[in-house]
């Protein structure tokens, strides 16, 4: 064979004695054998990708991530902070018979002042535009996904939905007006809160959230890539189904309180397999660690940060889409090195074994099979995501 190669390969020479040529195989062998390339085909395009997401304001914590968002079949989103900016405003005050606009928002205000959900601090924050006064309030609790109460005076004064009442009051028939603005507000993607005391309802209050800029554009992309889109929300149902509509959200999981977050998201794992969840508040921290990714907006709270596995630094929507581009590129990254490194092994080691590889040959080969990987996962660094 070493004779007959000779005519087509240089550097082998048929004259070398057997203990030469069986060190020369056996040098060649060990060089061409060093997993250098294959041991640097997963890291490098790995790190590449993570620094690629860094740049881009994508902040990848736990490296498992980068590896699952390939294969996400369904993200689920939180609907305020996530999908809407999470500043709403007041939009409707509507007093019942008896009690005059501003003293409405002042009852309301006053309880609210103990809260730090976005929805009481819309009512705190016009409120004080409109320069009203806040009554002393003492006892505060706030209930998740169903409002707010405390003592004003020797009143028990609840800010919420028709549960917080039900759960102090027990079952509770709204007034036939009240029930009719609240059809009408929510219907319009307006949350509406029932401000009362001592159960008798003062008024309503309506707040609505503006829907982020590329919010609908990232659904309709995540749509396009097959992956389904689910709204989990605490909000009432007609509010949470008119803002999936505007956005073109496929399913909608509504009026579910914090602990049914994770249930909703394990249900959910069931059915399709893999879910994330995107997030960005306290009672969204449980669910976020539930999901097989949690995704964080990075303008949320501390908490729901600490238990994602990535933070998403601008807020937007269409980082989503980004970071499963970049898990995606970064993969096929990873295929092509590792296709490379076995490819090379493969033909080359047989060769070494037969003698028709000097060792110094050996060593470029070697050498070039390792920077080759590299150079190639920095390429991903041309890939738009």
């Amino acid at each position: 064979i070493i004779s007959w190669a000779s005519q087509f390969i240089p550097w082998v020479n048929p004259n070398l004695g057997v203990l030469t040529s069986a060190i020369f195989a056996t040098v060649a062998v060990l060089v061409i054998a060093c997993p250098c390339a294959l041991g640097l085909a997963t890291p490098t395009a790995l790190m590449v990708g993570s620094g690629m997401g860094a740049e881009k304001g994508i902040l990848i914590r736990d490296g498992s991530a980068i590896q699952i968002l390939k294969d996400i079949h369904t993200i689920v989103f939180d609907k305020t902070g996530t999908i809407t900016n999470g500043k709403p405003e007041v939009t409707d005050i509507i007093p019942a018979e008896g009690i005059d606009k501003d003293e409405l928002l002042k009852i309301a205000g006053s309880v609210e002042t103990g809260s730090e959900h976005p929805l009481g601090q819309a009512i705190v924050k016009k409120a004080k535009e409109v320069g009203l006064d806040f009554l002393e309030l003492r006892d505060f609790q706030s209930i998740s996904g169903k409002g707010v109460m405390g003592l004003l005076g020797n009143k028990i004064a609840t800010v919420g939905n028709i549960k917080l009442l039900e759960d102090i009051y027990g079952e509770k028939n709204l007034p036939l007006w009240a029930e009719n603005e609240l059809d009408k507000l929510e219907n319009e993607a307006k949350t509406a809160m029932i401000v009362a005391r001592n159960g008798k309802i003062d008024g309503i209050i309506a707040v609505a959230d503006t829907i982020k800029d590329d919010s609908i554009q990232a659904i309709q992309t995540l749509e396009a890539l097959g992956i389904e889109t689910v709204m989990l929300t605490g909000d009432n149902k007609r509010t949470a189904e008119a803002i999936a509509k505007k956005v073109g959200i496929s399913k909608v999981l509504a009026e579910v309180l914090p602990e049914g977050k994770v249930s909703a998201i394990r249900d959910l794992q069931k059915k399709v397999g893999l879910v994330a969840m995107v997030g960005d508040g306290i009672n969204d921290a449980p669910a976020l660690t539930q999901a097989d990714v949690g995704i964080a907006i990075g303008t949320g709270t501390d908490i729901a940060i600490e238990a994602s596995d990535v933070t998403l630094v601008s807020g937007k929507l269409s980082a989503v889409v980004s970071a499963i581009r970049l898990s995606k590129a970064t993969f096929k990254k990873i295929r092509q090195n590792l296709t490379w490194a076995y490819g090379y092994n493969v033909f080359a080691i047989p060769m070494a074994v037969l003698g028709l590889l000097h060792p110094v040959i050996a060593e470029i080969a070697m050498a070039s099979s390792s920077i080759s990987v590299v150079t190639n996962a920095n390429r991903l660094k041309k890939t738009k995501i």
